[in-house]
């Protein structure tokens, strides 16, 4: 008996906090301002919960082991989807090539942000922490030059952005919510398709008083729906927040979880933090736009790398 209680003092600590991450992860819930930094790193503790379970099945505790069971496979029924990549996608005509990246406050190298910029040859490149020193960098390495139309909200500090685009570009009004400034255009694709465009960066909820702006500025980016729209950038955000989960299931599919690349870690890149990687920059794009290919690329002095995504078009009723 003793043996026994000694035993369940041994497994329940172990096997407990696993079903309570499962529970606020599946129940949508943020019981305090910390969750929602910890739920990012979910990929990791779905592994981890696998540890749980063979400990509770190794000691006998059956009550345990059910429990690190359900916790598990709760995990991986929100995680292992972004291995596997969207067998059907919708038919295209055309396509859109968007790239997306933070400079960390205009420090990202230029060169070779001009280099990625030569080699995936996008359409459209949105860029966040887009500073006017960045800005000048890029303009006199010729960036203009290949993608001449652009909105331009560069700011000192971390709070501007920019679109820049091959084709057409109308500015929209500013997703401005706690300084940060998320640009929009309105681009017009040879295809005779308009397509919104957003530079996505909400304020980073490093603190309680910063978790209202970071929600309410994912809540602020527009709806799919009617008009096509493709958000690119740094959203702060995996696919374990309920507002990035609330943004998709309006109607658009992320290009790295249809492809089977929603686990690859887009932040931080190279030594800029001592925590595991955690997928925060995305490519949203209107479900009715096909995902052809999805890449996560390297760029110095910036802790994030820059993602890429190759989208194809709908077809024109009567194509």
């Amino acid at each position: 008996m003793i043996r026994s209680r000694w035993l369940s003092l041994l497994v329940w600590p172990a096997v407990a906090p696993f079903a309570v991450w499962a529970v606020l992860r599946v129940g949508g819930w943020t019981p305090v301002w910390q969750w929602i930094a910890l739920v990012a790193f979910t990929p990791y503790v779905a592994a981890a919960s696998v540890v749980a379970l063979i400990l509770a099945l190794g000691l006998r505790r059956w009550v345990a082991a059910a429990v690190a069971l359900v916790a598990s496979v709760a995990l991986a029924v929100t995680v292992l989807p972004r291995y596997f990549g969207d067998g059907d996608q919708p038919a295209a005509d055309g396509r859109l090539r968007v790239l997306a990246a933070n400079l960390a406050v205009g420090a990202g190298d230029t060169a070779a942000l001009m280099r990625l910029v030569r080699t995936l040859d996008p359409d459209v490149l949105t860029l966040q922490e887009l500073t006017p020193a960045a800005r000048g960098r890029l303009d006199g390495a010729g960036l203009r030059k290949v993608m001449p139309h652009v909105v331009d909200r560069a700011i000192e500090g971390v709070s501007g952005s920019g679109i820049y685009s091959k084709y057409p570009l109308t500015e929209k009004p500013l997703i401005a919510l706690g300084r940060f400034r998320q640009a929009r255009g309105m681009l017009k694709h040879p295809s005779g398709h308009e397509i919104e465009i957003v530079s996505v960066h909400p304020c980073a909820p490093s603190d309680g008083s910063r978790a209202p702006c970071w929600a309410g500025g994912l809540r602020a980016l527009p709806r799919a729906g009617g008009q096509l729209r493709v958000l690119a950038g740094d959203f702060n955000a995996t696919l374990d927040h309920s507002p990035m989960n609330d943004l998709l299931g309006s109607g658009y599919h992320d290009a790295a979880d249809a492809t089977g690349n929603g686990l690859t870690a887009t932040w931080p890149q190279q030594s800029w933090e001592s925590v595991p990687g955690v997928t925060i920059d995305h490519v949203l794009a209107d479900s009715r736009m096909a995902i052809k290919a999805y890449g996560v690329h390297a760029l110095p002095d910036t802790d994030h790398r820059p993602v890429f995504a190759e989208l194809g078009l709908p077809r024109f009723a009567g194509h």
